[in-house]
């Protein structure tokens, strides 16, 4: 299961659900209370703060690039001004339902060498509070987005979650809800639930297995009449349910993991950006996955820039296989260019791997910060070399390449030449062995024409393909013939 990063920047997307100020208050422990066995925290900054619950969706879907509008209910309050503050300086339009007498759900985490030793809630249940003017917004809203993301927190906000749901099924807008609770009744009909796997056990039960896990995933999406489930499974990544189409399994990229805090609110950000960006559901949960594995590899709510998430995929595509698609290869040279690195692109065959290819590939790997590696597939490498070659398979080939340290990217072409392809992709550096002269190098012209450059490096003169077929011909020659002295 793949996918390429889309545009967001036409993406609208409408984010309704609890809003929550995370604070976090750092200092050092270094000593127990004599009046309780509790650790001492000497509190040294107490600045940091960041959006949390449905405002942290919000960040989330922004720091793609799309564009963002939060609904939410807060109080009249210190918090909610300074909540407006963050979400203003990175372009998300919000409208609050400001009620007096009611705190801003507020959580304060203590932490001490980046440990949370404890969190303090200040909250108030906005249940049936603000409830008529919410609704009346998020109306108003519903034509100008692509797709609604519900954060259920259980703090009131979304206690009417039905109106919510049914509305925008009604005005055609998908609605993607971060659901809370063992009641998953309640977001009946709606487009896709992203329950957590502890959460997902809680109202169908323990699973044993994957098989166990999607039957009963199943009957509850029927019975619930949801498009889609998509089950976070933690550090085992993610499962999706679709009635008649299969259950779709990926699992997460191996990361250190760091905090989970606000890695659900991640999953369904990028969910709702990624489809009002135009990808399926498939497509925008394989976004979603790489964006969860980055974000749990930060401190508290944080969120994933596009050119993380960029970085992200071209690394899950190059860790499931060793070959990718043009698109894809295209989609990775593009955040590859989004962070400023220095594309390097080479050819070859490559049938019998030797020291004098790992030597070149090195010298070529060192002119920037990527290297591809576009490879003849097996047709055009017999057609090239003639009869009984290649000796190995392409996938043989790909597989010993990826080995490589200096080998980021690789790629297969079936015509004569790769020129099409280095069109395609335009490196800043194109790189030949031999002794050829620029001009006569495929897409050397192209290349240069975009202000790149071709670099030619030496072969190794004692190492190449032809005399290791040539001395394995001989020894084989020679064993035979000794064979029939005998």
């Amino acid at each position: 299961m793949t996918s390429s990063i889309p545009s967001f920047s036409n993406a609208r997307v409408l984010v309704v659900g609890d809003v929550i100020l995370d604070r976090y208050w750092h200092g050092h422990a270094s000593r127990i209370s004599p009046e309780a066995p509790v650790p001492v925290v000497h509190v040294e900054d107490i600045t940091d703060e960041r959006p949390g619950g449905a405002a942290n969706v919000s960040v989330a879907v922004a720091a793609l690039g799309a564009q963002t509008v939060l609904l939410g209910v807060t109080g009249d309050d210190e918090a909610a001004r300074s909540l407006e503050l963050h979400l203003r300086a990175i372009g998300v339009e919000y409208c609050f339902t400001r009620l007096s007498g009611f705190a801003t759900v507020t959580k304060i985490r203590v932490l001490s060498q980046h440990q949370q030793l404890i969190r303090l809630d200040l909250e108030n249940s906005f249940e049936g509070k603000g409830q008529l003017e919410l609704l009346g917004d998020y109306e108003s809203m519903l034509s100008r987005v692509d797709s609604v993301a519900l954060s259920d927190y259980g703090k009131g906000t979304l206690a009417d979650v039905q109106e919510f749901i049914c509305r925008a099924r009604a005005a055609g807008k998908p609605v993607l809800v971060d659901p809370k609770g063992s009641d998953f009744s309640r977001y009946a009909g709606a487009t896709v639930i992203t329950p957590n796997l502890a959460e997902f056990e809680m109202v169908v039960g323990s699973c044993r297995d994957l098989d166990e896990l999607a039957t009963r995933g199943e009957a509850l999406r029927a019975e619930l009449d949801i498009d889609a489930i998509l089950i976070t499974r933690s550090d085992r990544g993610m499962t999706l349910l679709r009635g008649e189409h299969q259950p779709v399994h990926v699992s997460a990229q191996a990361r250190e993991v760091y905090d989970v805090t606000g890695a659900g609110d991640t999953v369904v950000g990028v969910l709702a950006a990624a489809v009002a960006a135009g990808r399926s559901i498939p497509e925008a949960m394989v976004l979603s996955n790489v964006a969860a594995g980055v974000v749990v590899g930060k401190l508290g709510t944080a969120s994933v820039s596009k050119a993380e998430l960029m970085q992200g995929l071209a690394e899950e595509m190059h860790d499931d296989s060793c070959l990718l698609t043009r698109a894809e290869l295209l989609s990775a040279v593009s955040g590859a260019r989004e962070r400023g690195e220095t594309i390097v692109m080479t050819n070859g065959c490559f049938d019998i791997l030797h020291a004098g290819h790992v030597n070149y590939l090195e010298k070529a790997r060192a002119l920037g910060d990527r290297l591809i590696v576009a490879v003849n597939d097996d047709g055009s490498v017999q057609r090239l070399k003639g009869e009984g070659r290649p000796l190995n398979t392409l996938a043989h080939r790909t597989a010993v390449l990826a080995a490589l340290k200096s080998v980021d990217w690789l790629v297969a072409f079936s015509e004569d030449t790769p020129e099409e392809l280095i069109g395609a992709v335009l490196p800043d550096v194109l790189v030949k062995g031999g002794d050829y002269r620029a001009d006569e190098i495929a897409g050397a012209h192209c290349v240069k024409a975009q202000g790149g450059r071709v670099e030619i490096l030496d072969f190794e003169h004692d190492c190449s393909t032809t005399k290791l077929i040539d001395a394995i011909n001989q020894a084989a020659t020679l064993r035979q013939a000794e064979q029939g002295a005998r």
